[in-house]
């Protein structure tokens, strides 16, 4: 079911996630959605660094994943 309050919501995860990353990657850092995620995976991997048997990889992809997530589905 679409949202009238976000018209290019399509219900349909996986194909708006692919919009936001493919805005992510043609517009660079002058898409909406790039500096969030960075700082999120930025904080990510410090977390990750300080937790024991969590490696920065793991941390940068979790916290990058979450944000992404959080500004495909908002709500």
């Amino acid at each position: 079911m679409s949202d009238p309050r976000r018209p290019n919501d399509t219900g349909d995860f996986v194909y708006d996630a692919r919009q936001e990353l493919a805005g992510m990657l043609r517009d660079g850092l002058d898409h909406p959605s790039t500096k969030p995620v960075l700082v999120w995976g930025a904080l990510g991997a410090m977390a990750g660094a300080m937790l024991p048997l969590v490696s920065v990889g793991l941390g940068l992809a979790a916290g990058a994943g979450y944000k992404f997530y959080k500004r495909v589905r908002p709500d």
